[in-house]
């Protein structure tokens, strides 16, 4: 299943435990970029996160904060999760021996390399990771109640349109129902995570923006 979910580099902080520095000096080193660049990283959208970036990311700092795994261990798991971009999370599965990373075919389960005979091995799955993530990510983006009639955009979020705040929903698409004949209520049918406060907000905003057209 494709991931399209995108986060900010504040988003994955929370996320991940990371800290921005972090974030900031792995990309800088090439440790570990996010998938959507800017030319100036420094801005709020500068650095887009995707989903498998952000399991990536918490991969690793579950790695590093609780198994005490060396940078040079961690790049490789980084390395890994970039060439198995394609693999179902179901498949993908490594080993910690001692401070090493083991990695398995996700084809076959085997490792791909050997490792000392005797070795204890702790086995690491990332499906668990994922859906960890996932459920995390669905809390991020609850709207908050400061969010509620708020009209905002950014360049990252449906080509700069004017939208809802919390939402992807343009004011022009609810302003097209209202003029369609749409009260509140059935423009919140289509759009079920407006309240009539957003519905207002968007069909007085686009009143504006026509009159001073």
């Amino acid at each position: 299943m494709v991931e399209l979910l995108a986060f900010t580099a504040e988003h994955v902080c929370r996320l991940t435990g990371l800290s921005a520095r972090q974030l900031g000096y792995w990309d800088h080193t090439q440790f570990f970029s996010p998938t959507l660049l800017d030319d100036h990283r420094g801005r709020a959208f500068g650095r887009i996160y995707s989903f498998r970036d952000v399991v990536g990311l918490r991969t690793i700092a579950i790695l590093r904060n609780e198994h005490v795994i060396p940078l040079q261990e961690l790049r490789k798991v980084g390395e890994w999760l970039h060439r198995e971009h394609e693999t179902p999370w179901a498949s993908l599965r490594f080993a910690l021996a001692g401070r090493a990373v083991v990695f398995m075919d996700p084809a076959t389960g085997i490792a791909t390399e050997p490792r000392g005979q005797g070795q204890t091995v702790l086995p690491i799955a990332l499906e668990p990771i994922a859906n960890e993530m996932r459920e995390a990510a669905a809390k991020l983006r609850e709207r908050r109640t400061d969010q509620l009639g708020q009209i905002v955009r950014n360049r990252y979020v449906v080509h700069n349109a004017w939208v809802v705040a919390g939402t992807r929903i343009p004011t022009e698409a609810i302003w097209n129902f209202h003029q369609a004949g749409y009260d509140a209520a059935a423009i919140i049918k289509e759009y079920p995570r407006l309240k009539a406060a957003d519905v207002r907000a968007a069909i007085e905003f686009e009143d504006k923006q026509r009159l001073a057209a």
